[in-house]
């Protein structure tokens, strides 16, 4: 690390925390492909810190944010410590955890820590800032109606980017009618705009060694809390416990599964978009089974 960049985040930290800090030890850890992720260990504390190019400040403001929204909510996310631009890098430096993975019992505390967060609801769907689902921008309008947040803030911003990197015809014919098709989609179906994680894969969460359940690198805003709960199960998806716990302090409205299909549309065009891949033509699929049910 350069030292005048080392000298910043020891400022930063101690201005923070309010009182003297220095880093005697600096060790790689694991925080994802986007940013470089270290801890940064000093003689009483050690924190988890996040560096990129100075372009990435916002990102880190962003993600700070959704930090201490989930954790006015009530569930246990690492505390901010500090965030900014030094040196030609941008910052964000967070309380160390010792996070693991959980069992059943463990799963079953996430499960219901998730429906008390989805239980804050806001006034309109949207948030009060965009920011950033992986590296992709995320606009966050506000709307009074979930299906034109979702067609006009999640949907169309993606097929616009698909358009942008030059994407084959049958996605964008597709992603046309189903644009088209999402009031049918929706139709009857009038959730409440719950506060999301909004990036909700098993990556994103952990636990401390008492088992409490812990999530970081969100992307919140306020939408139909069946959002989370269906991108908890698109990548691997989280254990029977987890969901069990959820149903039972929040059942889930009929019609789910289709929903699921529709939302997690929205981050399998996300990573067509930023990794390419076989990712687009699962996005075909998807939109050709949802356009099918609407058909009937």
């Amino acid at each position: 690390m350069p030292p005048d960049l080392r000298a910043a985040l020891e400022r930063a930290i101690a201005a923070a925390t309010g009182g003297g800090f220095r880093i005697e030890r600096i060790a790689a850890a694991g925080g994802g492909c986007i940013h470089r992720a270290l801890v940064l260990a000093g003689t009483r504390a050690r924190y988890f810190a996040k560096l990129n190019e100075a372009r990435f400040a916002d990102a880190f403001a962003a993600e700070a944010d959704g930090l201490a929204a989930l954790s006015a909510a009530g569930i246990r996310s690492p505390g901010v410590v500090a965030y900014g631009t030094a040196a030609g890098s941008a910052y964000l430096v967070l309380e160390h955890l010792a996070l693991g993975r959980g069992g059943d019992p463990d799963y079953r505390a996430l499960g219901r820590a998730l429906a008390r967060v989805h239980a804050q609801a806001g006034e309109r769907f949207g948030w009060h800032r965009d920011n950033y689902i992986g590296a992709t921008p995320q606009r966050n309008r506000s709307a009074d109606a979930w299906i034109a947040f979702w067609r006009d803030e999640r949907l169309v911003p993606q097929l616009a980017l698909a358009a942008g990197r030059g994407f084959g015809a049958e996605l964008l014919r597709l992603g046309e009618a189903l644009r088209a098709a999402v009031p049918a989609l929706l139709a009857g179906h009038a959730p409440a705009p719950a506060l999301l994680h909004g990036d909700l894969w098993s990556g994103n969460a952990a636990f401390l060694a008492d088992g409490t359940p812990v999530l970081f690198d969100p992307a919140v805003y306020h939408g139909d809390r069946e959002a989370d709960l269906a991108m908890t199960e698109l990548f691997g998806g989280f254990p029977a416990a987890f969901y069990a716990a959820y149903r039972e302090t929040a059942p889930l409205d009929e019609g789910y599964p289709l929903r699921r299909t529709l939302y997690n549309l929205y981050h399998v065009l996300n990573h067509a978009n930023l990794f390419g891949g076989g990712y687009a033509a699962q996005a075909e699929a998807m939109m050709a089974r949802l356009l099918a049910e609407v058909r009937g």
